[in-house]
């Protein structure tokens, strides 16, 4: 039986690839924070994400299991990218970007998605824990 906890916002660490393997759900919201969203999903085979668009979230979505369809665009009849990925890929959607997914494999897709806004300014590099922590911009 898939474990349908959302642990957040509390402290959490998970082996990813684990749990999103044995997700049988279409989507799981395994952790919800503040500014952070962790969902695990299921696509079963000719089924996908759903299209749609978030207009104040990126997201990054990371395929552990079969072979996908992406298609993003600036509108839901302009979806100009089209690529295959499979296992192991990540797929990065710009906030505004309508977005597709489609299970072309011959078993269930299975992802794990993190949506949020950024939270570091653009290029941000930190060598340190303490360049980190001396930096103005960060919290």
């Amino acid at each position: 039986m898939t474990d349908t906890t959302d642990y957040g916002p509390a402290s959490y660490v998970v082996d990813i690839e684990k749990d999103t393997l044995e997700n049988s759900n279409f989507r799981t919201t395994r952790w919800t924070g503040k500014n952070l969203q962790l969902t695990l999903m299921t696509i079963p085979v000719g089924g996908d994400v759903g299209l749609e668009v978030h207009e104040a979230n990126d997201q990054f979505l990371r395929l552990e299991q079969g072979k996908g369809r992406v298609q993003m665009g600036p509108s839901k009849d302009q979806l100009t990218f089209d690529e295959e990925v499979g296992d192991d890929w990540a797929v990065l959607v710009p906030a505004g970007t309508w977005h597709n997914i489609t299970n072309i494999g011959d078993e269930p897709m299975k992802l794990y998605a993190i949506y949020g806004p950024p939270d570091h300014l653009h290029g941000a590099v930190h060598p340190t824990q303490a360049d980190a922590e001396n930096d103005p911009h960060e919290h």
